[in-house]
Order: structure tokens, then sequence, then C-alpha cells
């Protein structure tokens, strides 16, 4: 498919030519029984999707040379072949001018992608492989494709106190909803280094978008920490529940991380005034746990089916973090017909079995 896409973009400026070669020999074939003349304009026209304007005009100079040659052959009067003549040079002036205002957009529009995909580095860091003892893939994709970033958010870095990650949701859309996530994002890298306990680290981005949100405004998230001795520490404010996977007996056992202590969404705290608590559940060599937004669980087909997420998992779920977030992205992708219409992220990491010493 990719392939043939691309031998299609890579013919189409000669289009318009064969176009207008086609209606000659249409004319030559009709052995003057029909003038098709006027058809030679259809060939500037579409060399204004395809084209700059110097190919434009090299197609409208075509036409024109093409209907001066066939107006001689099929004896056409002068009159109709001016008319003829002025209305490919209407044509050629207005696709001339079109071609040169799209080539302007798509100026603009490459450089907006650059600018997004800087952000997005930005707001969004690329996460390695491996970070501290696990194995990590994540796969993002924004709804709006153009801007490439949204109001979901991610991270996951080594701090003293162990590996600490967290995966959100901004409420809203749009550039509001990415500013609150590199609020999010900002608190959560700074206090995740400072904070030796993860309740602290969450404290203090409720305290952040409590001065900086407005009263409609929040987010979910989940965030999690390693602290180490197979242990996972995970505080749940309005989140999806996590994944985790185990291997049982040779089978794939995958399971929802309810909540133990259900906590609102960070910002909201204040309306509810319920404070978080702390999750502790075992994680051992060859753990898994998948964190997610709701553009993936909410992903409907045309028979607005949701993407099944759990099964999903339960499929793909391999020893490669990254191959497993592979096949999950792309059916989901194939679930919803090619185009998500909410942010989703997906961020999967593995705890690898050691490999046994022999003595």
């Amino acid at each position: 498919m990719s392939q043939a896409r691309e031998q299609l973009t890579r013919w189409a400026p000669a289009l318009p030519a064969l176009i207008v070669s086609a209606v000659g020999l249409t004319d030559l074939a009709g052995a003057g029984d029909m003038i098709w003349l006027p058809l030679l304009a259809a060939g500037p026209a579409l060399a204004a999707t395809t084209n700059r304007p110097r190919g434009v005009l090299c197609v409208g100079v075509l036409a024109a040379a093409l209907g001066m040659l066939l107006s001689t052959r099929d004896a056409v009067p002068g009159d109709e072949l001016a008319v003829v003549l002025s209305a490919l040079v209407a044509v050629t002036l207005a696709s001339g001018l079109a071609s040169a205002l799209r080539g302007r957009r798509e100026r603009v529009l490459a450089a907006v992608r650059s600018v997004a995909e800087t952000a997005q580095h930005a707001l969004l860091k690329p996460v390695p492989a491996t970070v501290g003892p696990f194995q990590v893939a994540v796969r993002y994709s924004a709804a709006a494709a153009e801007a490439r970033i949204g109001g979901d958010l991610y991270a996951l870095i080594a701090t003293p106190y162990g590996v600490r990650l967290i995966v959100g949701d901004v409420r809203g859309k749009g550039l509001p909803a990415v500013g609150t996530a590199a609020l999010v994002l900002g608190v959560f890298r700074e206090a995740a280094w400072d904070e030796p306990d993860l309740l602290a680290v969450v404290d203090r981005i409720e305290r952040s978008l409590a001065r900086n949100l407005g009263a409609d405004d929040f987010v979910t998230a989940v965030v999690a920490g390693y602290p180490g001795a197979g242990r996972l520490e995970m505080v749940n404010c309005g989140h999806a529940p996590p994944l985790l996977v185990r291997r049982s007996v040779g089978a794939t056992v995958v399971e929802p991380v309810e909540p133990a202590h259900p906590a609102p969404p960070l910002g909201l705290r204040a309306l509810t005034g319920h404070t978080p608590g702390l999750q502790v559940l075992p994680f051992a060599d060859g753990d898994q746990l998948l964190l997610y937004t709701d553009g993936v669980t909410e992903a409907r087909d045309r028979g607005r089916a949701f993407y099944p997420l759990h099964e999903g998992l339960a499929r793909h779920a391999s020893e490669e973090p990254a191959r497993t977030l592979d096949a999950l992205h792309d059916e989901l992708l194939a679930h919803v017909g090619g185009r998500l219409h909410d942010d989703a992220a997906l961020l999967l990491i593995r705890k690898p079995v050691l490999p046994v010493i022999a003595r």
C-alpha cells in the first residue's frame, strides 16, 4: 500500500501533461466528428494540485500549442479558437495562483510541524529502551495529527529513590491542555527527584495545579514508583486502572490494578477533601505493567464497539515491550479505521528475568 502511494506521488506531477496529451489524441481519433478542445483546460486546472506555478505554466503552454494545432486540423473558426485560448489562459493563470497559495500553505504547515515536533520532544521527552531495571516502550498518538502533541502526558525517570513514572490525561484539548500537561510534567520531574515519599510527589503536583488551574479543570493520572525489593508503589488519581501482566503456568494473565484507595483527579482534591493513599503491589522478574489513557480504551470501530485492550494485551504480550506496543498500536489503528479521534498514550514497563548463573 505504501509503495503504491509513493509511486502515485512520484508520477502525479506528470498527470496533467498526460491528460492534455490524451485529449489531443482523442480529438485526432475522432476524425473531426467532435471538437474536444475545451477539455484541454483540465490539464492546467489539475496541475494546480500537483505542480508548482512553473509546472502549471508549462502545462498551460502545452495545452495552448496543442489547441492551436488541433484547431487548424479541425478547421475551427477563428472566433471559437479565440474563446478556447482565452479560457486556457484564464484557467492557467488562476491555477498558477492556486498553486502558489498551496505551496505557501505547505511551507507554513511544514514550519508548524517542525515547531510541534520540537515542542513534543521538550514536553514528552523520548524514553530510552531501558530505565533502571526496566525494559520500557512508549507509543503516543495525538488526535490532531498536524499538531503531533495533545493533552495526554507521560514521563519515566530514574531517581535516587528508584524509577518513578506518570501517565495522565488532561481534561480538554488544544493549547490549554498542552500547557497543563507541561505544568504537570515539569512539577513531576522536579518532585520525583527531590521527594523520598511518592505521596509527597503527588502532593506537589496537586498544590501546583490548585494554584494554576480553573475550577473545572483537572488531570487524571497514575503515579508509580519502584523503590526496589520487588515491590511497586502506585497512586491512582481518577485514572483508568493499569494492567498487570504475569506469566502463570505457561499462560499470560492480565489483571487490572484497581485502586485500593480511590482518589479524585489531580486539581480536585480541595473540592472533595479526600487525600490519596499509597498502594503497594509485588512486582517480580518477568512482570509487566501497562499504563494508558482513555483514548485507547474509548476508541470505537464503525459499529461503535470499544477497543478491547485487555484481550489485545493478552494476545500480544511478549518479552519485548516495543514489539508488544507495536502490535497493540497497529491493532488499535485497524480497529478505528486508521484515525484516532482522541489522544492516546501507551507506556509499558517490564522487569526482565535475570539469567541464572550456573555454579
